[in-house]
């Protein structure tokens, strides 16, 4: 018996991917088989309903049956197929690991990994800005000092400042791993302001700002006041100024909340006193004390991975909610209504789906804004704390920072992932996600978080051109790291977060990274137009878009050897017949060099 079903083709599922509540769904599997067929289902169970599976049975039309199933419930579906002859029973499901695209033969039920059905409660609809933005992240301490005479604002207390601002990052930590002493080079928001004409040349349109609120770190994730700039940022009328310049540039930024966890010393919990408020650690009475899950009060509570400097706080304490987007001069109310365009939520799978909504219903009161989360995983089946999420359902989570797409980038371009493998992962995301997040998802190929893109590609600077050719041209909005136009390596933390090397700019690499950027502004149609990615043999791996008479062609070479194109060499599967012809017109024969990519647009 052989059964054929592939989860990308239209012949086998339409409509592709993710779909709205209550619409239907067709699926056709083919069947060719000696034996005489006497039952075709569907099989169909909503998350976690597994005691509710549906058999839904299939037509035939010859070898092809076909069912329509229509969905009542937003979230996940799994499904597969079962076969049943007089003497044997096939089930048909997804590869193992849950990649969509075409699936294998099972003989027994218990071995099916099943196919996932993404259904939405509502499709998102981000600005415009931000549909047709090149971000910039931007690690503020590590950026540009804008004081005219280069002093530090306000040096914090037990930390040091740099020699030189060529220095590498050093953490100084004490016997139990702890920081004892924090460091500084004095990045800071006059210091961006500064530097909007050079973001600007480069073609950057939206900054993406690590956070800025009061903390004792120089990341700033341990936030101290939710309602002050840091010192040695500037001060509120640096950051309005800032704002303002922006927008006169016609840029637009970012902010990073942080709101699953506050720093220790923070007004909130006030270990060390610092602040004037009396804080949970100082006293049950105190306003914060509910805010926080003590273990054994004051000494132990929770924490963020159980690190002590980030108490965790409880999320489903209303008046948290409140203080953070619920009411009036909420966090959230306050710094958006100073003309903040967006948020990035840290640490995202913390953070209860209602609480996400809520934020977003705080930010929807201003038009014209975006919510983005940090998830490092696919997001459209991401599991936290044994629960499913659902923030990219509608009215969450519009994007996400797309490590997933960092990763495939990163592996294909080592070498470390087959082409075929990098079609069929890319294709599944494009399933997976809602079509608005995979268009419009935060793409990155590096963070703060991440090592230097130039680092993980072992110092090659001719495949950071193909990682940087591939940011610009994939779908999403694509956010380039501090630096990376500037050839900056580093590994982990803390050594991926150096200074900005002002006086050692490679120029061809700015070059470089500026011609793309420039030329994703020049093609804002790209993100709504079709898109269907392809591979070439085991040495190459290309994508297309098309929309009306406009096409823009990519193709890689991610060897370093030369290669002729061959008809057989093109895996076109997913689009117009007349498409693929026309590609395979253009590309069979042509040469296509080691480590180069090819940009060709309209060419049918």
């Amino acid at each position: 018996m052989q059964l054929d079903y592939d989860s990308f083709q239209s012949q086998c599922k339409t409509p592709f991917g993710a779909v709205l509540v209550k619409t239907p769904v067709t699926f056709t599997l083919r069947v060719q088989t000696s034996a005489a067929v006497q039952a075709v289902k569907l099989c169909m169970v909503h998350d976690g309903q597994w005691d509710a599976e549906q058999a839904l049975p299939m037509t035939a039309q010859t070898e092809r049956y076909t069912t329509t199933f229509t969905p009542t419930q937003t979230g996940l579906y799994f499904y597969y197929f079962q076969v049943q002859t007089a003497t044997d029973t096939i089930y048909y499901g997804c590869v193992d690991g849950g990649a969509g695209g075409p699936g294998v033969q099972y003989a027994q039920r218990n071995q099916v990994q099943m196919y996932q059905l993404t259904i939405l409660a509502s499709v998102e609809h981000l600005p415009r800005w931000y549909r047709e933005g090149v971000a910039y992240q931007i690690f503020a301490d590590r950026f540009y000092n804008g004081n005219p005479d280069g002093h530090v604002n306000a040096p914090k207390p037990n930390s040091f400042l740099y020699g030189r601002l060529s220095d590498r990052p050093l953490y100084i930590r004490g016997p139990h791993q702890e920081i004892m002493r924090w460091d500084f080079f004095g990045g800071n928001l006059k210091g961006i302001e500064a530097k909007i004409p050079y973001l600007k040349k480069l073609g950057v349109t939206i900054i993406y700002l690590t956070p800025i609120f009061q903390a004792t770190s120089n990341h700033r994730y341990d936030t101290g006041d939710y309602f002050k700039i840091d010192p040695v940022l500037g001060d509120l009328t640096d950051f309005d100024h800032l704002v303002a310049a922006l927008h006169r540039a016609g840029m637009r930024l970012i902010l990073d909340g942080v709101f699953n966890h506050v720093g220790v010393d923070s007004r909130y919990f006030n270990r060390s006193g610092h602040y004037d408020t009396v804080g949970a650690a100082q006293s049950r009475t105190s306003r914060y004390y509910n805010w926080f899950t003590f273990i054994n009060y004051p000494t132990e509570y929770d924490s963020w991975w159980g690190i002590s400097d980030l108490p965790t706080v409880d999320k489903e304490n209303q008046d948290y909610r409140d203080f953070i987007f619920a009411k009036p001069g909420s966090v959230i109310d306050y710094w958006t209504a100073r003309g903040v365009d967006g948020w990035r939520l840290d640490v995202a799978d913390e953070l209860p789906d209602d609480f996400i909504a809520g934020i977003r219903r705080a930010l929807d009161h201003y038009p014209d804004k975006v919510l983005i989360g940090e998830v490092w995983e696919d997001a459209s089946h991401k599991l936290a704390y044994g629960e499913r999420r659902h923030y990219l359902e509608g009215g969450g989570l519009q994007a996400v920072m797309n490590y997933p797409l960092r990763r495939l980038i990163i592996h294909v371009l080592n070498g470390t992932l087959a082409p075929v493998d990098w079609w069929r992962e890319l294709m599944t995301l494009k399933e997976n996600y809602p079509a608005s997040t995979f268009n419009y998802n935060f793409n990155n190929i590096g963070s703060h978080d991440t090592p230097r893109i130039l680092t993980m590609l072992q110092n090659d600077r001719q495949r950071l051109q193909l990682a940087v050719a591939m940011l610009m041209t994939l779908p999403g909005v694509p956010c380039l790291y501090y630096g990376d136009e500037a050839k900056m390596t580093g590994g982990k933390d803390p050594d991926n977060r150096a200074y900005f090397p002002w006086a050692g700019v490679d120029q061809t690499q700015q070059q470089v990274v500026q011609r793309w950027a420039v030329w994703r502004q020049n093609h804002p149609w790209l993100n709504a137009a079709a898109f269907v990615p392809f591979y070439l043999g085991d040495y190459g791996i290309g994508y297309v878009f098309w929309q009306a008479e406009q096409q823009v062609l990519v193709v890689i070479n991610v060897t370093t050897m030369g290669q002729v194109l061959k008809a057989a060499d093109l895996h076109l599967a997913g689009m117009p017949t007349t498409l693929a012809t026309a590609i395979q017109q253009r590309l069979v024969g042509q040469e296509l060099a080691g480590t180069q990519v090819q940009l060709i647009e309209n060419f049918t």
